[in-house]
């Protein structure tokens, strides 16, 4: 029994080691032709455009100016100045911020000081917001140009 057992270890063995042993490389060298559809090269083309326009439009950030308009804690007040603003400078934007007891008001985005002066002057004669009106520098919103808009349409 021992040497049956002996003999079918050594044949599975020596079978296992056989096994081990690489093929010859039957691959010939060739040619590999690709045909690329034509039609990829303008969808890259249109993403890139794309991507370029996206940028374009995007709003950027800059330094830049802000009004600070109001610093209250009457709620109804701060609508008020805000409803006022909004009418009269549409395009513009008004940021209210609250702080504990505070609402703190900043209007517009202005890259030049002197636009900033401008309508601060148009604020103070609209005689709504009592107190001051600050010019202060911040980090404003740098809007895409209208005409850029209107390429894309």
């Amino acid at each position: 029994m021992k040497k049956i057992l002996c003999l079918i270890f050594i044949l599975s063995a020596g079978k296992i080691l056989f096994a081990q042993a690489t093929p010859a490389d039957t691959t010939l060298p060739g040619k590999v032709t690709v045909n690329k559809d034509p039609r990829l090269d303008l969808l890259a083309k249109a993403q890139v455009d794309i991507a370029i326009m996206n940028t374009k439009m995007a709003a950027r950030f800059a330094k830049g100016y802000r009004l600070f308009v109001l610093k209250t804690d009457n709620r109804d007040y701060a609508m008020k100045v805000r409803a006022y603003l909004l009418q009269n400078f549409p395009e513009e934007k008004v940021i209210m911020t609250y702080q504990a007891p505070f609402i703190k008001m900043k209007f517009g985005d202005f890259v030049e000081k002197e636009d900033a002066e401008k309508v601060k002057n148009q604020i103070v004669k609209g005689g709504v917001v009592k107190g001051g009106v600050y010019v202060v520098p911040d980090t404003i919103e740098v809007k895409p140009d209208k005409d850029l808009k209107e390429e894309i349409k």
